[in-house]
């Protein structure tokens, strides 16, 4: 390590600590409470008022991270930090030697950052603020090195994401967003296990990558000297858990795609994806939005949430009521793009059109895929509030049943709010000979350079060919959820181990030039 006042003179108070014969990392804390819960039974100044503590001797012990220190005479005021909570701590001489006569001595060669456990009964201050009167006081942990400085906490956002064990001792507001992520990802299960489905796991290496278009990442089994991809989908899987004969079946997953970073991409991410035999799209729409509307609810305590400012910096409002809105590809294409609705059924017009929008290959991509690229490009970043877009080219969804009299299109949903996607739906292809049609064309993708294309999954159809019932499948990506409602504005604000270029001193290299961290 490199040498650091700081930590020369912290190391100077441990060696006092360990002198006056404190063990420097105890085998555990006895404790009574959490902070938070704690706080949360006996934070009522009406409920339990200062006479009421003084009354009943409600004795607690509890530990944390010491996080502010005031010293008035024989008097020291702290507080100590836990899970998002904060408890003041009030030391005084006389009660402290009662019980050991170094405590006092060693509350001297605390730090900001130190963890210790207290113990003695709950009171308030004459300003009202819940406090232990500490009658025993135990080191637990020395911190080697300051926290970041105290009024303006962790300000340099790649620095947060490195070392997000200071953005979230620094930040409140960080903490909460990741227990409001816990709580999110919870209530999804229960909300899928209430209607039915089952929770199962599927393989994280794959041999054959599938489910979805994106460049993989690649490892090497040595021991069975084969390649390995990390997934990019569980969707095969998952469908071939319905041939086996479960039911419903869903699984939050971690998915890998070898792909850029952006405010809303990350190498890994987390998915909510599920099957239910029986049901097609407009079942799976019916579940979505309801599933939105539960977590906007029960976990944010409200239908309408801020994401995001407009121009003039006052809070976007999304709203989590239902019905969500419903519109085709094409009548989005047409409406945001302010075009025409007969140009977008004929392929010359729909080259012309991508040409206008300056589209790469417009003159060598399918129409279909086109189509797909003009939604991106006129309409995606209008969906503001929830809206289902549906009926997509057949080129863009090789996994998912044909429209009733127009074999072009699919029957597929993407649900956008906030102007990003959201979810992923399909009335699943369940034919094994078009299936296998379709693995065929996006085989000769690959072969034209197109390595994002899907792989040929030759037992994913024979899966398929012992019977594959009609079946509603549908992708949800949390993170994405989590941003919009907590009105964080990176995907890198809710994933709380983001995906970052190493550091030059981590490689051993003269400093860089860093990568915009937002």
């Amino acid at each position: 390590m490199e040498s650091n006042p700081y930590r020369e003179a912290r190391l100077e108070k441990l060696a006092k600590l360990k002198a006056l014969g404190v063990e420097p990392w105890p085998r555990r804390a006895v404790r009574s409470h959490g902070l938070r819960e704690l706080v949360g039974g006996y934070g009522d100044l009406e409920a339990w008022p200062a006479e009421r503590l003084e009354a009943e001797q409600v004795q607690v012990s509890v530990m944390g991270r010491l996080i502010s220190f005031r010293e008035m005479g024989k008097s020291v005021f702290g507080h100590l930090s836990e899970n998002g909570a904060k408890l003041q701590a009030f030391f005084r001489k006389n009660d402290l030697d009662e019980a050991d006569p170094k405590a006092w001595e060693i509350l001297k060669l605390l730090d900001l950052g130190d963890f210790v456990r207290v113990a003695g009964p709950l009171m308030r201050t004459k300003t009202g603020e819940l406090s232990v009167r500490v009658r025993e006081l135990q080191f637990l942990a020395k911190a080697h090195l300051p926290l970041p400085e105290k009024w303006h906490g962790l300000q340099d956002k790649e620095q947060r994401y490195r070392q997000r064990y200071l953005d979230l001792v620094s930040n409140p507001e960080v903490m909460d967003t990741f227990q409001k992520r816990s709580r999110i990802l919870a209530c999804v299960r229960r909300f899928m296990e209430g209607r039915g489905f089952l929770e199962v796991e599927t393989p994280m290496m794959q041999p054959i990558p599938g489910g979805a278009t994106a460049r993989p990442f690649i490892t090497h089994h040595n021991a069975l000297d084969m390649p390995l991809y990390l997934r990019i989908a569980p969707e095969l899987y998952l469908k071939r858990l319905i041939v086996g004969g479960f039911e419903k079946v869903f699984e939050i997953n971690r998915n890998f795609r070898n792909e850029g970073l952006s405010v809303r991409h990350n190498p890994e991410f987390t998915m909510l994806e599920s099957y239910a035999a029986g049901e097609d799209l407009r079942d799976v729409m019916a579940m979505i939005e309801q599933l939105f509307n539960t977590v906007a609810r029960e976990v944010m305590g409200a239908e309408e949430l801020p994401w995001g400012v407009d121009a003039e910096g006052r809070p976007r409002m999304i709203s989590y009521a239902l019905p969500f809105r419903r519109i085709t590809l094409k009548d989005a294409i047409a409406l945001h793009g302010g075009i025409a609705r007969e140009r977008l059924e004929d392929e010359g017009q729909i080259r012309a059109l991508a040409r206008e929008a300056h589209l790469e290959d417009a003159d060598r991509k399918p129409a279909g895929v086109l189509l797909g690229e003009l939604f991106e490009h006129h309409a995606e970043k209008h969906l503001w509030q929830p809206t289902f877009v549906t009926d997509y080219p057949v080129e863009l969804s090789p996994l998912t049943k044909e429209l009733e009299g127009d074999p072009r299109f699919v029957d597929r949903f993407e649900l956008f709010m906030g102007g990003m996607e959201l979810a992923n739906a399909y009335s699943e292809l369940n034919d094994p000979v078009v299936q296998l049609e379709r693995f065929m064309a996006q085989l000769q993708e690959r072969d034209a350079g197109n390595d994002e294309a899907m792989m040929l999954d030759l037992d994913f159809v024979t899966a398929m060919e012992h019977g594959f019932p009609p079946t509603g499948g549908v992708g949800v990506g949390m993170d994405r959820m989590v941003m919009l409602m907590t009105d964080s504005p990176s995907i890198r604000d809710v994933i709380l181990f983001p995906l970052m270029r190493p550091h030059s001193a981590e490689r051993g290299e003269r400093p860089a030039k860093q990568e915009d961290a937002t």
